[in-house]
C-alpha cells in the first residue's frame, strides 16, 4: 500500500527499495555496524520517502536497551525538584533518551518498591534519597545496573555519586552573617535523618565554633524544608530571650516562610532580623527584600547526573565510577542587611 495508507511500512520494504539487505538497514538504524556513507544516506532517504518508523521495542530487545533512564526523587513538589528534573530532562533529550520519573516521599518501602519496578524497564537510574539508609539503596540496586546517587548518605564503589557542598555552603553563609556583626544567629533546620539538612547544620555549627560562638540548642529551630515550617520557626523565634538578630534557614522555602511570619509580627527584614536561605531557587530573587542565599546550580546538578549516567552506559571502557561534589556560592542580596560587605573568601 502507498505511504499514508493503513499498512505499516516494514524494514523489508525499505531494504527492497534501497536494494540492500535487511541486516544493512538494521545496522543503519541501530548504529550497530559499518555501512558506507553513500549506502547509509540512500537508506535514510528511502526511509523518509516511505515514512518508515523503526520499531523501538524491537530495537530495544536486540540491543538489550530500553532507551529510557529512571529518575527517583524524594518528592516532585517544589522549585528545587522542578529544577533538578529540568536539568535531567534537557540532558537526557540531548543524549536521545526518555525519562521514567517517580517519587518516594523518603519512605524506605516506597524507595525499594520503585527500584524494583524500574529494574528491567530502564537502562540506568538517577536516585536521590537523602533520608533513606544506605543498606536499603544498596540492597535494591543490582551491581549490573548503572546508577548515579544524588545527595545520598552512601558511598559505594559500585555506583557513581554526586553531592552538593552543603556543609561548605552553610559555613560560608554563617561566616557572612558573623562578618556582618551578628553573634546571635538562629538556624531553621531541615528534616531529621536528612543528609542535606545534617550537612547544612554541621556547616553552621562549625562556623560558629570557629568564631568562638558556642551553638545553642534553643537557636536550632525544627523544620522540614517547607514554607510552613519556616513560618512556624520564625514565630517561635520571637519568644526567645535574647532574640536572635539573624536567621539562617536551611533552604529558601523556609526562609521565605520565615520572612512572612516576621512581617506579620511587625518586624522588618533585615532591620530587625536578617534572614538568609540555601539553594537560590528562582523565586528567591523576587521576594521583598530579595533573599540572600547559597546558590546551588540546581539545573546543572540534574544535567550533570544525566551526563554521568550516559557516560556509564556508553560501555566503551573509559568511564570510571567516582564521587563528585557540586560547589556552592554565596549570593548576597537585601535580606541580610549587609550587601556592601564582600562575602568571605573561599577556604
Amino acid at each position: 500500500m502507498q505511504p499514508g495508507g493503513c499498512v505499516r511500512v516494514t524494514i523489508r520494504d525499505v531494504a527492497r527499495k534501497a536494494g540492500v539487505s535487511v541486516a544493512t538497514v538494521s545496522r543503519v538504524f541501530n548504529d550497530s555496524g559499518p555501512v558506507n556513507v553513500e549506502t547509509r544516506n540512500r537508506i535514510r532517504e528511502v526511509a523518509r520517502e516511505l515514512r518508515y518508523a523503526p520499531n523501538s521495542a524491537a530495537r530495544s530487545l536486540s540491543a538489550r536497551r530500553t532507551g529510557t533512564l529512571g529518575v527517583l526523587l524524594p518528592d516532585l513538589h517544589g522549585e528545587f525538584f522542578s529544577e533538578v528534573i529540568r536539568g535531567v530532562d534537557l540532558a537526557v533529550q540531548r543524549h536521545g533518551y526518555h525519562l521514567l520519573l517517580s517519587s518516594s516521599h523518603n519512605d524506605r518501602a516506597e524507595v525499594a518498591a520503585a527500584l524494583r519496578v524500574m529494574h528491567g524497564r530502564v537502562d540506568g537510574i538517577i536516585l536521590m534519597s537523602p533520608a533513606v539508609d544506605a543498606d536499603t539503596l544498596v540492597a535494591e540496586l543490582p551491581a549490573s545496573l548503572p546508577v548515579v546517587l544524588l545527595n545520598c548518605a552512601v558511598r559505594d564503589e559500585r555506583f557513581d555519586s554526586l553531592d552538593i557542598d552543603n556543609a561548605g555552603g552553610a559555613r560560608a553563609m554563617t561566616e557572612h552573617l558573623l562578618a556582618c556583626g551578628h553573634r546571635r544567629i538562629a538556624v531553621v533546620c531541615g528534616p531529621a535523618r536528612n543528609h542535606d539538612a545534617n550537612e547544612r547544620l554541621r556547616g553552621y555549627r562549625e562556623a560558629l565554633r570557629a568564631a568562638g560562638v558556642e551553638p545553642r540548642e534553643a537557636w536550632e529551630l525544627p523544620g522540614d524544608f517547607s514554607e510552613a515550617a519556616g513560618h512556624r520557626s520564625a514565630a517561635s523565634l520571637l519568644a526567645l530571650d535574647p532574640r536572635p538578630t539573624a536567621l539562617f534557614a536551611a533552604n529558601d522555602a523556609m526562609a521565605i516562610g520565615a520572612m512572612s511570619a516576621l512581617r506579620e509580627a511587625g518586624l522588618r527584614v533585615p532591620d530587625d532580623v536578617a534572614v538568609t536561605g540555601f539553594d537560590d531557587v528562582p523565586i528567591s530573587r523576587y521576594v521583598t527584600p530579595p533573599l540572600t542565599t547559597v546558590r546551588v546550580a540546581i539545573s546543572e546538578f540534574g544535567a550533570r547526573a544525566a551526563d554521568v549516567l550516559v557516560a556509564a552506559l556508553a560501555g566503551d571502557g573509559t568511564h570510571r565510577r567516582g564521587h563528585d561534589v557540586l560547589p556552592t556560592a554565596l549570593v548576597v542580596r537585601g535580606s541580610c542587611g549587609c550587601r556592601d560587605r564582600p562575602p568571605p573568601a573561599p577556604p
